[in-house]
């Protein structure tokens, strides 16, 4: 599709999950940077309007598919919303039968439309218990990076820069109570418990900063449980700061794109944090970066990893929701220890340059 010098106006599709809608974000900075004639509407859910905060030539339009835009008549009444847009063009970064059906629909008006490759027999390959190939697949990214060359744009994303850093509001900085002390995130909580470190690991790397009296611990987390959880993680040291249940999405962002370091599961907030640029580092249980949804320009030793030897069908799912018997314990296998060390590196590095 060439249309130089005319704008092109791009319909972006990725309705869930956060972590699956937050690496988007490198690939449409790089996009839109190398072709500013393109603009972008991202179809996704409204709690994830946030995400795209920032980033120049591109509108979020909402699809609200429990309600509004559920089922045919639904997914019918939001092409018809989406019409009057004048797309030259659809990017479905999702594959789903939800985008499916509006492909259809948009084959009425002969709008292209190029979908993702999910590389389902690869990852089965490297998921399955016998015979496993065990190789590094391509990630996300580039493969998200290949539905927009697919429409005539090639993406380089190597050229991909970072989300600006957000100026604090009022609101977080009376939370978080600033002060000179580094500040280090910490969500330890994932989808699903394959992809969970031990609570008690956990309380470990927290008590150790905490002593140190150097570091600000912020602990990211959503739902009641969670909150609770960290409630009460951050009442029992001087340190630490329960961020879960008292900021919006917009609000999180802000603070995450100020962290000094994040320490994370395979999940969301891995992603977000890398879209700002921020030092990720990243435990891996049942799941594994070679299934393509390592954090985006972090480099691969901030990955502490269960140990394959001990537990060799790792990865045994894409997305953590396998876990063989006697797998629970995996990262188990990755030591507090180890944790600190590679925090405090991250930390050290950052401060020397």
């Amino acid at each position: 599709m060439d249309k130089k010098g005319k704008e092109t106006h791009i319909l972006l599709i990725r309705l869930s999950a956060m972590g699956d809608v937050a690496m988007t974000v490198p690939v449409i900075r790089a996009l839109t940077d190398q072709y500013p004639e393109i603009q972008l509407t991202v179809l996704t859910k409204k709690l994830f309007a946030p995400i795209f905060d920032g980033l120049e030539n591109v509108q979020v339009k909402e699809a609200d598919v429990k309600n509004r835009h559920k089922g045919l008549m639904g997914l019918w009444r939001l092409y018809k919303e989406l019409k009057p847009l004048k797309f030259d063009a659809v990017a479905d970064l999702h594959n789903v039968l939800r985008s499916r059906i509006l492909k259809k629909y948009f084959a009425l008006e002969r709008v292209r439309f190029a979908q993702i490759d999910k590389g389902r027999k690869e990852k089965k390959a490297l998921t399955r218990p016998k015979n496993k190939v065990f190789e590094q697949l391509k990630s996300t990214h580039q493969r998200y990076a290949d539905v927009f060359a697919d429409l005539g744009f090639t993406v380089d994303l190597s050229t991909a820069k970072p989300l600006e850093r957000v100026q604090l509001s009022e609101k977080v900085l009376e939370l978080v109570q600033q002060d000179t002390k580094k500040w280090v995130g910490i969500a330890p909580f994932a989808a699903h418990e394959g992809k969970m470190y031990p609570l008690e690991s956990t309380k470990e790397v927290i008590q150790a900063l905490n002593d140190t009296d150097k570091y600000k611990i912020l602990l990211f987390g959503g739902g009641a449980s969670e909150v609770e959880v960290l409630e009460k993680l951050a009442d029992s040291y001087e340190n630490v700061v329960c961020m879960a249940g008292k900021l919006n999405l917009s609000e999180e962002l802000l603070l995450i794109s100020n962290l000094d370091v994040m320490l994370s599961m395979d999940s969301g907030n891995a992603h977000m944090a890398a879209n700002y640029g921020i030092p990720v580092v990243t435990l891996w249980g049942v799941t594994h970066p070679y299934a393509g949804f390592y954090p985006f320009g972090q480099p691969m030793e901030n990955a502490l990893l269960a140990d394959r030897e001990e537990y060799p069908l790792i990865p045994t799912s894409v997305y953590g929701n396998k876990v063989p018997q006697s797998y629970e314990n995996a990262m188990n296998t990755i030591k507090p220890e180890e944790v600190l060390e590679k925090l405090m590196g991250v930390l050290e590095a950052a401060i020397k340059s």
